[in-house]
């Protein structure tokens, strides 16, 4: 089973300053947080500022082109975690054939943002995730998910949505 997210924001790390993508469930109910690389949350970020680049990005190339093929992005699903590895599908639907095509959760996000496309994470994801290896080991899954749950606008900084 696949529960809907929406990307509630983005924040960096404060043990690795690494980035963090805080996608949170529409029913309020879930967080999950996804590490992702600094380009990556970059692309993200652009994306959520409506920031216009002179030249396209990868992924408004990748827009570009499924746009130019008239195929569109039915959803994204962050659908597996394997070794502390998040994987992301992305299905996509050409002349009423569907597709899926494997990603990064990072590009599948910044692609699902220009695509206007709904983001869903599979049910076992969410109950399998755990903190990153970086925190320490005090932290338990509760205790992340507890804080993020709790982050104000302020705390997600401009990278909000």
């Amino acid at each position: 089973m696949e529960v809907e997210m929406k990307i509630r924001g983005l924040m960096m790390d404060p043990v690795t300053q690494m980035p963090i993508v805080v996608l949170k469930d529409v029913q309020g109910h879930a967080v999950l947080p996804i590490w992702v690389g600094a380009y990556e949350a970059n692309a993200i970020a652009l994306e959520i500022e409506k920031v216009q680049t002179p030249r396209p990005m990868t992924h408004d190339l990748l827009k570009n082109v499924l746009q130019g093929l008239e195929a569109t992005v039915q959803k994204i699903v962050v659908n597996d975690l394997r070794d502390d590895t998040f994987y992301a599908l992305i299905w996509v639907e050409r002349d009423g054939e569907l597709m899926s095509i494997d990603s990064r959760p990072s590009d599948a996000l910044a692609l699902a943002l220009r695509m206007d496309c709904p983001i869903f994470v599979d049910e076992a994801v969410l109950k399998n995730s755990k903190v990153s290896s970086a925190l320490t080991e005090r932290t338990t899954n509760d205790q992340l998910r507890s804080y993020l749950e709790g982050l104000s606008d302020d705390d997600l900084g401009r990278y909000k949505m």
